[in-house]
């Protein structure tokens, strides 16, 4: 049966993960990554577990159809999901459509213990009862059990094939009533270029989309809700600062291209010691000489540089970060603990929530812990991320005082 049953209310198990790399090698990588998941699973033994996905089917979508249905199926006849009757399962799988194609794919499942669990219909605006399994791919535009964008085009013209956007659902567990938000936020396209300001001009687009998403999912169309936004934020260390902060050290030399006068690298080397070079900067190299810098006590010592959420700190909650940078590792499946020398590690993948939503979670008087903030598969090769999960406990009667949902959720579960 799910849950301890020391520990009463109903537990939640929300995981993101950016699975791009997956499907760019499954052979080596799928197998791993599953054997990580379940043993998550297994631990926390959750009622309702939601796997949010970017990149899902890798960066070729069309090659990979056959390697995203036989992880679909994986996971819902897998021996170690058999206790999970119900489940949903939202793949965008339009990649020809410039327009509207996300790469998201957002997983939910409920414990055959679960009882009274409905999702929101945005359409007809009335919660259905969940029962059996159910798959939706292809054009999510026209499923009503769910809301998806993808952001504008003018949000980051200079990436040409964006896939970036998000995927709200809405849920009622036990009379409480919570959406959760499916996302992926704009990347550095140049470590040059985010060097040259702090914040970053990355940093301003990412705040500019996510302050899009949060006024859309409290707009006037629904009832207000808590909510849990958990995706791949593609937040990023403060480079400016971080880079002066190892190199303090250093000087500086500029290398330019030959016809354009163009700054294509930067090398930092230090002052003595044989002028050794301590990092190098490119568009797309961040070498730096001691990485263990960012492993070292979970590398919580660059936490200050980590500033992007601070914008939103009246409207999202984070627990406390006490795991490393969770980007970029290395695919090498015989290297799971090391960085690759492509971009500042950094903290992109989080689990984050409405104030509403941090009273929902359940913290216990006793000594067990019951709230769980952390990554998976620390020591295992999980691809270029590792996934980041939060397991958590609702209250009993965490959602009473509501009675407009238990009255809409009476006239509509027959």
């Amino acid at each position: 049966m799910a849950g301890k049953a020391a520990a009463p209310g109903t537990a939640v198990l929300l995981v993101t993960a950016n699975v791009g790399s997956l499907f760019d090698d499954p052979e080596n990588l799928q197998k791993n990554w599953l054997r990580e998941f379940y043993q998550i699973v297994h631990t926390h033994r959750p009622h309702f577990m939601a796997l949010h996905c970017q990149e899902f089917g890798g960066k070729n979508y069309e090659a990979s159809m056959s390697h995203v249905d036989k992880f679909v199926k994986e996971l819902l006849s897998s021996d170690a999901m058999k206790e999970y009757n119900r489940a949903r399962v939202y793949l965008d799988e339009n990649y020809k459509s410039q327009e509207h194609f996300t790469a998201l794919g957002s997983f939910y499942f409920l414990h055959e213990s679960l009882k009274n669990i409905y999702q929101f219909d945005f359409k007809a605006k009335k919660y259905k009862k969940v029962t059996g399994k159910e798959i939706y791919s292809d054009t999510l535009e026209s499923t009503p059990m769910l809301e998806k964008e993808k952001f504008p085009q003018d949000y980051f013209p200079e990436c040409k094939w964006s896939r970036k956007g998000f995927v709200r659902t809405r849920w009622c567990i036990a009379d409480c009533a919570f959406d959760l938000v499916n996302i992926h936020l704009f990347h550095d396209a140049s470590n040059l270029v985010a060097w040259e300001t702090s914040p970053s001009v990355y940093s301003g687009i990412r705040h500019k989309a996510l302050g899009y998403v949060l006024d859309r999912i409290i707009d006037q169309r629904f009832e207000k809700v808590s909510y849990f936004v958990f995706g791949d934020f593609n937040f990023r260390l403060d480079s400016k600062s971080v880079v002066e902060t190892l190199c303090t050290k250093a000087t500086m030399q500029t290398v330019r291209a030959a016809d354009t006068n163009e700054v294509v690298k930067l090398i930092f080397r230090e002052s003595d010691n044989d002028r050794k070079v301590m990092l190098q900067l490119e568009k797309k190299l961040f070498d730096y000489s001691h990485q263990e810098v960012f492993r070292d006590n979970n590398g919580t010592a660059l936490l200050e540089f980590d500033k992007e959420l601070s914008v939103f700190k009246d409207r999202l909650y984070e627990l406390d970060i006490s795991f490393p940078p969770s980007y970029p590792y290395s695919e090498d499946c015989s290297q799971g603990q090391q960085y690759m020398n492509t971009r500042c590690p950094a903290w992109c993948d989080r689990v984050l929530m409405s104030p509403s939503a941090k009273e929902l979670i359940l913290r216990s008087e006793s000594e067990e812990k019951v709230v769980t903030y952390d990554h998976i598969g620390p020591s295992v090769c999980m691809g270029d991320h590792k996934p980041v999960f939060l397991a958590f406990r609702i209250a009993p009667g965490a959602g009473r005082g509501r009675p407009r949902h238990r009255r809409t959720l009476r006239e509509t579960s027959l």
